[in-house]
C-alpha cells in the first residue's frame, strides 16, 4: 500500500510517517503549507502531489477540505479523513463526494473510542431517563477546537438512545444555570500535553457510573487511520467509520 499524508508536518502527520514506516508501508510523499524536512517528498499543494496513490490519510485542518477532495477525486483515490471541526457545511461535501470515492470518517481513529462510544449508548439506553449524563474531555494546549470530535460523536451515540431529545450544554456559568432535563453536558480541559482523555458519567439519584478512554500517545490513532487506510483501499465508494473496519460492536 502506498500512501500520502496530508498535514504531514503536524504533530499526527509526523506520527503516521512513523508508523508507516515501522510497518512496511509505502509513502509517496505528503502535503503540508508548512515547510517540513522528511526522507520522503513533501509539497505545499495537493497539485504537486502524484496520481499513483493508494489512499490518502488527513491529519490537516478543516480549511484543506476542498483541495483535497478535488485532488481525491479528480484520481479515484480513497481518502481516510480524521480533521475534526468540519463545519455542516463540510460534512454534506463529504457525503457527496463520497458517492464518487470511498471515504473514511472518523472524529478519532481509536479501536478503544469505538467501544466507549457503543458502552456510553448501551449505558444510556439501559438507564433511561432519571440518570443525567456529563461529557469531559481533556487535550494539550495547543488543540483548536471545543469541545472536541470525539466528545461531539459520543454526544452523538448517546442522544439517539432517548425518545425525548436530548441538547449539549457547552459548559455552565452565571448565577442561573440550573441543569435541565434534557441536557447532555459537553466540557472541555485544555493543558499541557495531554494526548487525549474522555469521560462519560451518568448520574442517578443513589449512584453514578463513569465510562472513560485514555490514550497514552498518538501511536494509536495513527495505527487506526493506517488500519483504515488499509481497509478503505479494497472498498467501492461510499462513506465508511471504525465500526465498518472493526465490525458492530
Amino acid at each position: 500500500m502506498k500512501i500520502l499524508i496530508s498535514g504531514a508536518a503536524g504533530f499526527m502527520g509526523r506520527e503516521v510517517a512513523a508508523q508507516a514506516q515501522a510497518a512496511g508501508i509505502e509513502i509517496a510523499g505528503g502535503v503540508d503549507v508548512a515547510p517540513f524536512a522528511a526522507d520522503f517528498p513533501v509539497w505545499q499543494t495537493y497539485a504537486e502531489a502524484p496520481a499513483d496513490v493508494d489512499c490518502i490519510v488527513d491529519f490537516s485542518k478543516p480549511g484543506s477540505l476542498d483541495d483535497l477532495l478535488a485532488y481525491a477525486g479528480k484520481n479515484g483515490i480513497p481518502a481516510v479523513l480524521a480533521t475534526t471541526g468540519y463545519s455542516g457545511e463540510q460534512l454534506a461535501q463529504i457525503d457527496e463526494a463520497a458517492k464518487e470515492i470511498a471515504i473514511f470518517r472518523s472524529a478519532n481513529m481509536s479501536v478503544g473510542i469505538a467501544l466507549l462510544r457503543a458502552l456510553s449508548r448501551k449505558a444510556a439506553e439501559v438507564l433511561g431517563e432519571s440518570f443525567d449524563v456529563e461529557i469531559v474531555e481533556a487535550h494539550h494546549n495547543r488543540k483548536a477546537d471545543a469541545p472536541s470530535g470525539t466528545a461531539i460523536m459520543l454526544y452523538d451515540a448517546i442522544k439517539d438512545a432517548y425518545a425525548e431529545p436530548r441538547v449539549a450544554q457547552n459548559g455552565r456559568s452565571g448565577r442561573d444555570c440550573k441543569r435541565q432535563h434534557n441536557e447532555i453536558g459537553m466540557h472541555a480541559l485544555r493543558g499541557g500535553t495531554v494526548t487525549g482523555e474522555h469521560e462519560v458519567c451518568f448520574f442517578g439519584p443513589a449512584e453514578r457510573i463513569k465510562v472513560s478512554h485514555s490514550a497514552e500517545n498518538r501511536s494509536v490513532f495513527a495505527q487506526g487511520a493506517l488500519r483504515a487506510a488499509a481497509f478503505l483501499a479494497e472498498q467501492t465508494p461510499g462513506l465508511y467509520t471504525m465500526d465498518d473496519v472493526v465490525g458492530k460492536i
